[in-house]
């Protein structure tokens, strides 16, 4: 089993690669100011486009986890991030607390 520990990745009790000290600052100052709800990858992510996701060493990565399965379409869709612009101006978000006007249609489609 591959396992991070602070420092580097490692698979038993081999160092595959040493976490760079940009990217231990990150996951420190994640841990220290955040909720610690995943035991995340030692990989700090900065931007992403299609498949792909680079980290804040400009090393790139294919994204295989796609944010399980919300980012499925893959990163920065031109045509996803224009619909989503047009949205957000309207309503951003809506806790599951409320009902929204367009949920029972959306479920309609995508379940039909």
């Amino acid at each position: 089993a591959v396992v991070s520990t602070q420092s580097a990745i490692t698979a038993g009790n081999k160092v595959i690669e040493e976490i760079s000290a940009k990217t231990q600052q990150h996951i420190e100052r994640e841990n220290l100011f955040s909720g610690n709800n995943y035991h995340s990858l030692p990989v700090v992510l900065q931007r992403g486009k299609g498949v792909f996701v680079w980290d804040v060493d400009n090393k790139k990565y294919y994204d295989f986890l796609s944010a399980f399965s919300a980012v499925n379409q893959g990163h920065c869709h031109p045509v996803i991030a224009q619909v989503m612009m047009e949205q957000v101006q309207t309503l951003t978000l809506t806790s599951r607390a409320f009902h929204c006007h367009n949920l029972g249609e959306y479920a309609e489609f995508v379940t039909n």
